[in-house]
């Protein structure tokens, strides 16, 4: 027996303590080994409905009934008896789904691996590395039923893999609280109404393309057409309290440029990255996400309005494919798994409003050689509350952020603009839609000023809305600038 101090009463309230009742615990990374801790004399004594009716962390996702009830009661042990491809299958290891195994290996620390499936009695399992030193017989053994996620005010300002674990050199912070990787999206009728602007400071967005705190848009483009960019410049001017930012799938030579250039010092100072580079295995990218909105929720739920922006949700499908396949799903549409168009939805809806905050968050999506229609990209589409279309015939033209206001939309901008922003966005896309409509006869010659007024005021004003749309990265547009420009711009040239 164990007896613990009120501190330590603090740091390991996981388990359930009553006067004369006894609490237990999984010992290190594992839940196979319980350690059975009383109460010290001298410690106050707390009711057991008061750890019902509380988190044991500030979070209140992991309640102690949820942690307890994961706790796998034996100790688990398999041996390896087949690799194929990147999967490992084991025998007599009959854990969860989402449970964390560790596997021995001769001569190198053990391999942790998560199962994905099953397979007549065989248990699947992914691995978080590469599989160099498995061999036919090796023991598997659960470290972990239920993962979860260290998390806390520390985390500002720092660059994690996705188990938390820091990757910029620097000491591990200290991370009081816990939550889970796999929330539940709020309940529909618990979420408030959306009806207060975030601030990208991008003027394109804030003027055209509105974004209310809580709604979820996404970024469309193909490569090299300024995602990255676009997302370091709302990263740095936002004004929202936390942002979030998972980089999914990328070259591992993009991180620094990004933190560097993009996102900058004052971007980073109240962000968490969150980073699984593309020569990291499936499950890492897959986790990703997850890591990153669960990080989102705990700062949501102290109270605060968090920006989100992930890079890219494209990268995570790819990912889901991997595994899907690998677990023995069928391929359907593109070759793409049913587990991808069943998890996308669960990934974008824990973004949104709560009673307590909001998390807003914009999902880039890599599309296929420019195409609008691109599966995964269709089916994002229709789960947000918007999209942003970047147009590499801008970029070409140095036209940046490459923002296509004509192909772009955010459904929640009526509800939370006043009239005259609304009215002067609307005359805005009208003029650019009737230029590029004639652009090829403007543009050889062919038009007659004086034929059509519209045509004419396009014309004249092209200029101007082009000077109005584009923004150096250095340039911080603020809000009621970018608004009270545009209706300067439209409603005083009507005038």
């Amino acid at each position: 027996m164990k007896s613990l101090t009120q501190k330590q009463v603090g740091d390991h309230a996981n388990f359930i303590v009553d006067s004369g009742k006894v609490g237990k615990m999984p010992q290190g990374r594992g839940c196979e080994s319980p350690v059975v801790f009383v109460l010290a004399e001298g410690v106050p004594k707390f009711p057991l409905a008061f750890f019902r009716k509380t988190r044991y962390t500030s979070h209140p996702m992991l309640n102690i009934e949820e942690q307890i009830a994961t706790i796998m009661p034996v100790r688990l042990v398999g041996s390896v008896v087949e690799t194929l491809g990147m999967t490992i299958s084991a025998i007599g290891f009959p854990a969860p789904v989402g449970a964390v195994a560790q596997i021995e290996r001769q001569g190198t620390s053990p391999l942790y691996a998560e199962v994905i499936g099953f397979k007549d009695q065989q248990t699947i399992l992914y691995p978080y590395s590469d599989l160099s030193g498995i061999r036919r017989g090796n023991r598997v053994s659960l470290s972990k039923t239920f993962p979860w996620l260290r998390v806390g005010e520390n985390m500002l300002g720092r660059v994690f893999n996705p188990e938390g674990r820091t990757v910029d050199g620097k000491p591990q912070p200290v991370l009081n609280d816990r939550v889970s990787f796999n929330n539940k999206p709020p309940e529909p009728c618990s979420r408030p109404r959306i009806n207060k602007i975030l601030s990208t400071g991008v003027r394109a967005i804030d003027g055209m393309l509105t974004c209310g705190r809580g709604q979820r848009l996404g970024i469309f483009a193909g490569s090299g057409v300024g995602k990255s960019v676009t997302l370091g410049m709302m990263a740095r001017y936002t004004n929202a309290d936390v942002i979030v930012i998972a980089l999914i799938g990328e070259r591992g030579r993009e991180l620094n440029d990004f933190i560097e250039r993009d996102l900058g010092e004052e971007g980073l100072r109240k962000s968490v990255v969150v980073v699984a580079t593309s020569n990291e295995p499936a499950l890492m990218r897959v986790r990703a996400p997850y890591t990153a909105l669960a990080i989102a929720e705990y700062f949501r739920d102290q109270g605060k309005d968090v920006l989100v922006l992930m890079d890219s949700l494209t990268r995570f499908a790819m990912a889901q494919r991997e595994i899907g396949l690998a677990a023995g799903e069928p391929p359907t549409t593109r070759g793409y798994p049913p587990s991808v168009f069943a998890l996308l939805p669960q990934l974008v809806e824990r973004a949104g409003r709560s009673a307590l905050g909001s998390i807003t968050a914009f999902f880039t999506v890599l599309v296929e050689g420019d195409d609008t229609n691109d599966i995964i990209g269709d089916t994002v589409r229709g789960l947000l509350d918007g999209h942003i279309w970047l147009s590499r015939k801008l970029s070409t033209r140095g036209h940046y952020p490459a923002i296509d206001p004509i192909e772009s939309i955010s459904r929640l901008m009526p509800d939370i603009c006043d009239p005259e922003h609304l009215k002067a966005s609307r005359v805005l896309r009208r003029l650019l839609s009737i230029y590029l409509d004639n652009e090829d006869l403007i543009s050889i010659g062919a038009y007659r000023a004086g034929s059509n007024p519209e045509i004419d005021q396009a014309i004249q004003m092209k200029p101007l809305i082009d000077q109005y749309l584009q923004q150096p990265v250095a340039e911080h547009a603020m809000l009621e600038e970018s608004v009270e420009r545009m209706k300067k711009l439209i409603l005083g040239e009507q005038k």
